[in-house]
């Protein structure tokens, strides 16, 4: 859908959230004179991203190995349309509550291709990630008719940022 001229970002905005995309730590002064604009002007184009809820939140980038195994789990939908309260349960969390001890779920895509959800996690090992995916289809499994489950060995890239341990890890590839 296209959207109208007051919906689409401003030049200065993209260009804001550019820089806090890459320095979000740094200070609004910091930040100002990354882009050249002035403090003011800065603060309120981030108040505005956030309000407008482009900006969802700040997060650090961490080692995936500090937090466990990273997972990626690929499902195509079957033909049966998503209830109600399954939708809910999706969008709210409460998914969060079915899930193993040390176990969290860091992303879900819908998409459009090969296949219909991706969803990335962390668990502490390989059988527990299996148990995810036992426990998701138990409650989801007539709403998708095939699945792919990945273990991620280590980002070459994360959220735009190059793994600093690259060298380290280039003989994996």
């Amino acid at each position: 859908m296209i959207k109208s001229n007051e919906e689409t970002m401003t030049e200065d905005e993209i260009h804001v959230l550019t820089i806090l995309e890459q320095h979000a730590k740094e200070s609004i002064d910091r930040i100002a004179k990354r882009c050249d604009f002035s403090r003011q002007k800065v603060w309120k184009i981030v108040k505005h991203l956030e309000e407008t809820k482009i900006i969802w939140g700040y997060s650090a980038i961490t080692d995936t190995e500090e937090k466990g195994q990273y997972f990626t789990l690929l499902l195509k939908r079957s033909t049966v349309s998503l209830d109600d309260s399954m939708k809910r349960e999706v969008l709210t969390e409460k998914l969060d509550d079915y899930l193993p001890s040390g176990v969290k779920i860091e992303n879900i895509f819908i998409t459009n291709g090969n296949w219909d959800v991706i969803v990335s996690f962390y668990a502490p090992d390989l059988i527990t990630a299996k148990k995810v995916v036992e426990g998701l289809f138990q409650r989801t499994g007539k709403y998708f008719k095939e699945h792919i489950l990945l273990e991620n060995l280590f980002p070459i890239r994360k959220q735009g940022f190059k793994n600093p341990r690259i060298k380290e890890l280039v003989d994996y590839i």
